[in-house]
């Protein structure tokens, strides 16, 4: 089957009952990705899929051919970091960082969802125009992915201090 990794083009055999977490973790040895529940629930699993955050536990890697996956490896390096990979430096968003690359990974996602004027359960008018990344808003698109430590202020602070301009225009949302 054939996958876009982190720009990198692949051929991959595996077995067709395989989770995307496993063929990351155990074929490309891209462990950013962790298994903490194996259940969807606490996000430590959390990739991109054309754009879109995934639980990759969840996600039978068949099912995902032909997309471009995104890991936390492939939206930043050493010497170059993404912005939200900085932000989470300097606002002391993780502890142990168990978290943190479904926490990237999900943030980035969740501007993308905002982007493309998904509303979340907190939203006043689910028909606005645009959303705003209030507080409230962040809180709310981020509740999926757990942190053991308590590190939610930071990454809150983070994340805000990264993306807390972000809203839509009408003019200016992409397609999910």
């Amino acid at each position: 089957m054939h996958f876009v990794i982190n720009g990198n083009p692949l051929e991959l055999e595996f077995d067709p009952r395989t989770s995307l977490l496993d063929l990351l973790r155990e074929q490309r040895h891209l462990f950013g990705a962790k298994k903490g529940c194996n259940q969807g629930a606490c996000g430590a699993c959390t990739v991109l899929v054309n754009g879109t955050r995934i639980n990759s536990c969840l996600a039978l890697a068949m099912q995902y051919s032909d997309c471009e996956i995104t890991t936390i490896e492939g939206l930043g390096a050493p010497g170059e970091l993404h912005p939200l990979q900085a932000a989470f430096v300097e606002h002391d968003g993780f502890q142990c960082g168990y978290c943190t690359p479904g926490q990237i990974c999900s943030a980035v996602g969740m501007i993308h969802e905002l982007k493309c004027g998904v509303p979340s359960h907190v939203s006043e008018d689910v028909a606005a125009e645009a959303f705003e990344l209030t507080d409230t808003e962040l809180r709310e698109r981020m509740s999926g992915n757990l942190c053991r430590c308590g590190a939610y202020n930071g990454i809150v602070d983070a994340i805000q201090d990264t993306f807390g301009e972000e809203q839509t225009e009408p003019s200016t949302r992409e397609a999910a």
